[in-house]
């Protein structure tokens, strides 16, 4: 088979990739290396290995039921309080957190925008309207309207393989000390490193990715022959993602900044190691990160409202085009009238501390039962490997919980 054949034949996985490498992963990685070198290398392993398996799973159920997991959870016949409480969860973790960090990721693209070009500001009482908000908004909200499942997947492997080439070029050219490179993948870490670590694996396994992915998966391959794709597919995206977090860990750990508090403050540390091109490289790492997740995370929430509700998921659909709006637009508000969604994030930090234990317990629950499975459930094998990470999934979910009520 010619590469342009493989190439053909694999589906939306960087759709997941771009979703989870957004301007807040790269300021997690970044900070990281900022604050402590190479030595958290091995979390981000861990956390490609937890995303891998989850999203196995949530493709394996897509292909093998016809559904997406929105879908099951509104078909589910049996125990009706834990269906309507895990629908009532998932709408509020996903509508309401996606269209509270849609603003992070408008403002992350703004942000990179910058690097190249001010776009004006005006100011009406105590408001700042941030124009360069509005065009990465329409920008996005256009592609959603008009655009199809192919076209978007097209883009965003465009977009994804811009932000490896930004963020891998920064990285060598800073040329890192290989042995110590090296050394940050054996697991080590002491208690001030704990929350980073934690931070680290909760940017790459969040909820809403299980749901997108299980929903592009059906709709791109049949049972027969999907599975072997859709692992092919995931496989490369999600590796590939997490070298792109790699690269940006050592990017921070190469900085020379005192006052670092985003990843484009970094750019003013690498100067020393080629100039001006740094912030030219960080602008387009940053533009791209933020215009990739400004797509997936209402993308996933309309797939997800429609599914719970019964409503036609195809892009081109009403409900599907007013789900969609209705998160861009709430996140470009947010993000251009400077208005921080603060109860908005931290009610979606709540459901997801909540949902993320829960949505990955019942996936790989369903992922062994041989009735809805049939010859593609997982083995007992699997099924240890499941578990562990889903004991992950509780300390990150306990995690966000606690950081809402301020115990953690």
């Amino acid at each position: 088979m010619s590469f342009r054949n493989f190439l053909r034949n694999l589906g939306p996985g960087p759709v997941i990739a771009a979703a989870f490498i957004g301007p807040g992963t790269v300021t997690v990685c970044t900070l990281a290396g900022v604050n402590f070198g190479y030595s958290l290398l091995w979390a981000l392993v861990l956390s490609i290995l937890a995303t891998l398996t989850l999203q196995e799973i949530s493709g394996r159920i897509g292909i093998s039921t016809g559904q997406d997991l929105s879908q099951l959870l509104r078909n589910r016949k049996s125990n009706t309080f834990f269906k309507y409480t895990s629908m009532v969860l998932v709408l509020l973790a996903i509508v309401f957190g996606n269209a509270a960090y849609e603003s992070g990721n408008i403002t992350g693209a703004n942000l990179g925008l910058e690097i190249f070009w001010q776009a004006p500001i005006f100011k009406i009482g105590f408001i700042n309207i941030q124009t360069g908000n509005f065009l990465i908004g329409a920008i996005a909200l256009i592609l959603l309207y008009f655009g199809n499942y192919k076209s978007l997947e097209k883009l965003l492997v465009g977009l994804v393989i811009l932000m490896s080439i930004a963020f891998t070029i920064t990285a060598f050219l800073t040329k890192p000390d290989w042995n110590r490179v090296l050394e940050g993948f054996i697991p080590s870490w002491d208690n001030n490193e704990f929350l980073t670590i934690v931070s680290l694996i909760g940017t790459t396994v969040v909820p809403y990715n299980l749901f997108l992915y299980a929903s592009l998966a059906n709709k791109r391959w049949k049972k027969s022959d999907g599975i072997s794709w859709m692992r092919k597919d995931i496989g490369i995206s999600v590796i590939l993602g997490g070298i792109v977090s790699m690269a940006i860990l050592m990017v921070g750990a190469a900085n020379t900044s005192t006052d670092v508090s985003n990843a484009i403050d970094v750019s003013r540390g690498l100067e020393p190691y080629f100039g001006s091109l740094a912030k030219y490289l960080m602008g387009i790492g940053f533009l791209a990160a933020g215009l990739t997740s400004s797509l997936t995370a209402p993308l996933a929430a309309g797939l997800v409202v429609c599914g719970i509700a019964g409503w036609n998921q195809d892009l081109k659909s009403s409900p599907m085009r007013r789900s969609m709006s209705v998160i861009l637009v709430l996140g470009l508000i947010f993000a251009s009238f400077g208005i921080k969604p603060v109860q908005l994030i931290t009610l979606s930090q709540l459901a997801n501390g909540i949902l993320l234990p829960l949505i990955s317990g019942w996936i790989i629950w369903i992922g062994a039962q041989k009735s809805i499975m049939g010859n593609l459930k997982s083995s007992l094998r699997a099924n240890i490997l499941y578990s562990v990470i889903w004991i992950i999934t509780l300390v990150l979910g306990l995690k966000s919980i606690g950081a809402v009520f301020g115990i953690w």
